[in-house]
């Protein structure tokens, strides 16, 4: 009797939703001797599906290259034969290579193509896993190489894959012993689990393809998620829960008109919403009618609906620093949006050099800062607090830096500094999907639905400027436990 079914009247099997999914697990066994093993390819990130004959012939010159090996191989439901041509290509475009210079490669890779590719699902149910305290585990037939950067992005410590040869820091070309393929998977598994102390029959796998089945026939909660049709089928007859990601697809025509739509939407906006109040020579009024009339044209034209939750704590109290979490350029356009007037911003000099978004955000007054310089930074800060004081808002992103996935990154103390001199909350904003609909190094916009929760006001009146780590640390936890456990929406 295999794993699977030992487990089975142990504990109820995941649901195929992910809803229902995430609270099983919750409320299933806990701790570090539960596994949850995530595979990369079609499972974490979308595979790069293969091109069409026609496309093949223009681009087996780029699959000789180290960069089109390591990318072209990254499928959903890798078969036997594309593995065979991934080890084959690997032993011409891979060797003699230092292995210094391809983790670089796959470094770039990563954060200029793979990262898109990353599905919000998996990286929920990892999320999830990670506060059940389980042991998270990502394995791959493929390289470090490939995997490693994926790893590290969505905080994951343990990696399994297949290790290549090296001689002095330079590849041979060759696997270094047996390759992590079919029962491969399953024995590095088997190693680990021994190895580190777990319980295989508590613990979980999530795979894609056929290939994966003895990794999935190990563990007591297997789980086919994307199945290809022969581990749809395995899956069924074994009662094994399936669940289906929504693929990533690349920008459409339509996408990139509806793009241009909405630049011309923000120019057109922005300049009748200055003229509908240039009589009363405000600037501030202006300012405010800029961003109400620029992005509600943007937002229209390029078929992007917002869905807020705790709108009421965008009007009150004011003035307030608001805190969003940064996935995407199109954040400068959704946060004015929700926040609706009464709001000036903090962002990074380099946006200056936008031919778009530049002179408009030096129009409602942005404050720029050269992050690459401390002192000045600070010194770019001090007449924020002036502004606070006066009566107007602040919209910044504390994480200083666009997301590589849906989770928050680390938090400045900066904002919490400006509110703290104020004397004004910060207020939470939380931004979802935003990286759906906008990569986070595209400026391409797709038609969707973006969730914010505006959450409720934090007072720091009594914080003490000289120990913020905690209380920071435990502001950017809200932003975590609110994208894993998402309020109603107002409308």
């Amino acid at each position: 009797m295999g794993a699977s079914s030992t487990a089975e009247s142990q504990f109820p099997a995941i649901p195929a939703d992910l809803a229902s999914a995430v609270a099983a697990i919750r409320s299933g066994p806990q701790g570090p001797q539960v596994a949850a093993v995530f595979d990369f390819g079609g499972t974490v990130v979308d595979g790069f599906a293969r091109p069409p004959w026609w496309r093949r012939v223009f681009r087996r010159v780029g699959a000789r290259t180290a960069a089109g090996t390591l990318l072209g191989s990254i499928r959903n439901g890798l078969t036997d034969g594309e593995y065979g041509r991934f080890l084959q290509q690997a032993t011409h475009s891979l060797a003699d290579r230092p292995e210094a210079e391809l983790e670089q490669l796959g470094e770039r890779l990563f954060r200029r193509t793979i990262y898109g590719h990353l599905y919000p699902e998996a990286w929920q149910l990892i999320r999830t896993h990670e506060a059940a305290g389980h042991t998270l585990v990502l394995i791959t037939a493929l390289t470090r190489f490939q995997v490693e950067p994926a790893a590290a992005a969505l905080g994951i410590e343990h990696v399994l894959y297949t290790r290549m040869a090296t001689t002095e820091g330079v590849l041979t070309g060759y696997a270094d012993g047996k390759t992590l393929w079919r029962n491969g998977k399953a024995d590095a598994v088997r190693e680990f689990a021994a190895a580190h102390g777990l319980d295989i029959t508590r613990s979980y796998v999530y795979a894609d393809s056929i290939a994966d089945l003895p990794l999935l026939s190990v563990v007591g909660h297997p789980v086919a998620v994307n199945p290809d049709h022969k581990l749809g089928v395995t899956a069924a007859d074994q009662h094994w829960p399936t669940m289906d990601f929504r693929p990533r697809q690349p920008p459409r025509p339509s996408d990139y008109l509806r793009t241009i739509a909405g630049f011309a939407g923000l120019l057109a906006g922005a300049v009748f919403g200055v003229l509908t109040k240039s009589h009363t020579r405000q600037r501030r009024k202006m300012a405010d009618a800029l961003m109400a009339y620029g992005t509600g044209a943007t937002l229209r034209a390029t078929g992007i609906r917002l869905r807020i939750t705790g709108a009421e704590n965008a009007r009150a109290p004011r003035p307030a620093v608001f805190l969003f979490n940064h996935q995407s350029q199109f954040d400068v356009i959704i946060v004015p949006n929700v926040l609706a007037g009464g709001v000036t911003g903090i962002g990074k000099k380099e946006l200056t050099k936008n031919p778009i978004f530049g002179p408009l955000m030096r129009f409602v007054g942005v404050t720029f800062i050269d992050r690459s310089n401390t002192t000045q930074a600070k010194a770019a800060l001090a007449p924020v607090v002036h502004t606070l004081r006066d009566g107007l808002s602040i919209a910044v992103s504390p994480e200083g830096t666009r997301s590589y996935t849906p989770g928050v990154g680390p938090f400045k103390k900066g904002a919490f500094h400006i509110a703290i001199q104020a004397g004004v909350p910060v207020i939470p904003v939380v931004i979802r999907n935003a990286g759906e609909i906008n990569w986070r190094n595209s400026m391409i916009a797709r038609k969707g639905t973006v969730d914010v929760a505006i959450l409720d006001p934090i007072d720091v009146s009594g914080w003490d400027p000289n120990d913020l780590d905690d209380k920071v640390e435990a502001v950017r936890r809200l932003y975590l436990d609110t994208l894993l456990n998402w309020p109603a929406p107002d409308r």
